[in-house]
């Protein structure tokens, strides 16, 4: 028997309720353009999935200044710096003294739940643990689309303006035609071991080791529960590994003179981390436009991968409230302008922190010398120290 699906009509459809979809339904709604998220993940899954948690200064303003929460401020943990640690020695780069900015460590699922929270909160629209989702039409004047949702009820979305903010894995980015669409690729050869340990910190803010030690970073995500890296293989198996063999090889990184030692605890999650970077040009296709990891990707080091996706829905809602009042979707080109123009700065710290920090498996030892030069150089220069903090912190959103 055919179901009759039922039939919603919306200003702006959004796929994909991560921080960027929900953010862009949030800034949105405070504009009174009504939307409908939709996700395949469930609510509880998306919560449990640890995820990077540095926010940059003008992220923390976002969820702050337009009232989705003040929670970041409450339980986040501010970093006024961070430490370069090479040749056994730490650097502080003082993100106060040098650009008068901080970030904070605020993990994503906080984001995440403070934005869920804030949509259920203020009555929005939002499905999540849907399924069969597709998107039609988004070159005709009304794009759809269609999901079966939680109940198992057929769905279908129609509206003015598709987001894709379904990410790196998401069907939207692959809706912009081949002859329309440049991909721009970069896959690393190494990735990060990452781990989750049951233990105090080892430091009130994050450590970058690199050098001839090797890369290390160590983070943290509670008072008790620290997130912390070490370059490996992308083919490392996680299962190889004996805690006692992963504690020695992060103590090995960041030993020297100094007597720094971390603070070891159970592992209760051994993963590997592959570094890749991914962009797409256009951001926009007929009444499609992209956001967040749907249109670029970036390594790791320099925690830019949420930010860059906030900074892109703050740019949007603008344009979309903007192409609304005006009738004029043309307006949706500047978006991806605007967005793209900061994605490529992004990219270029990215890959410059991560080539900092990361030796490639056919490093010589003049490239081995040379990285540990342009260490040097960053720390024992203000300008070096200024343009890391400066990019660290984000770049003001005006």
């Amino acid at each position: 028997m055919t179901t009759t699906p039922v039939r919603t009509r919306t200003r702006v459809g959004i796929v994909g309720a991560g921080p960027a979809g929900l953010m862009l339904a949030h800034l949105l709604a405070r504009a009174g353009i009504d939307t409908v998220a939709v996700d395949v993940r469930r609510r509880e899954e998306i919560e449990t999935t640890h995820r990077a948690g540095i926010l940059e200064r003008d992220s923390v303003r976002l969820l702050v200044d337009t009232g989705v929460s003040d929670r970041v401020l409450r339980e986040g943990h501010e970093h006024r710096g961070i430490d370069l640690r090479f040749g056994g020695e730490s650097h502080r780069i003082d993100f106060e003294a040098l650009v008068g900015a901080s970030t904070w460590l605020y993990p994503q699922t906080d984001v995440f739940v403070d934005l869920a929270d804030a949509r259920e909160r203020d009555g929005g629209d939002v499905r999540f643990g849907v399924t069969d989702v597709a998107v039609e039409g988004v070159t005709s004047g009304c794009p759809t689309v269609r999901f079966t949702d939680a109940e198992g009820r057929a769905q279908e979305v129609d509206c003015e303006i598709m987001v894709g903010a379904d990410g790196s894995r998401g069907i939207c980015r692959d809706l912009v035609p081949q002859d329309r669409r440049r991909r721009y690729y970069r896959e690393y050869p190494f990735a990060w071991f990452g781990i989750l340990t049951e233990a105090p910190r080892s430091s009130e803010e994050l450590i970058y080791t690199g050098g001839d030690q090797g890369f290390a970073l160590v983070s943290s995500r509670t008072e008790t529960i620290q997130r912390m890296y070490f370059q490996c293989d992308p083919t490392e198996d996680v299962t190889a590994w004996s805690d006692d063999q992963v504690w020695d090889q992060m103590q090995s990184r960041v030993a020297g003179p100094d007597g720094f030692r971390l603070r070891e605890g159970p592992i209760v999650n051994k993963t590997v981390l592959p570094f890749r970077s991914f962009v797409q040009e256009p951001m926009r296709h007929g009444r499609l436009v992209l956001a967040g990891d749907a249109a670029h990707t970036v390594p790791p080091t320099g925690a830019k991968g949420l930010n860059l996706a906030l900074a892109d829905v703050r740019v949007l809602g603008e344009v979309i409230e903007q192409a609304l009042a005006t009738h004029d979707l043309d307006l949706l080109d500047d978006y991806s302008e605007r967005a793209l123009a900061r994605v490529w700065r992004t990219q270029h710290f990215s890959y410059w922190m991560t080539t900092l920090l990361h030796r490639l498996p056919d490093s010589s030892d003049f490239d081995v010398r040379r990285q540990r030069g342009e260490l040097e150089s960053v720390v024992s220069s203000e300008a070096g120290s200024r343009y890391l903090a400066e990019a660290y912190t984000g770049w003001p959103a005006g």
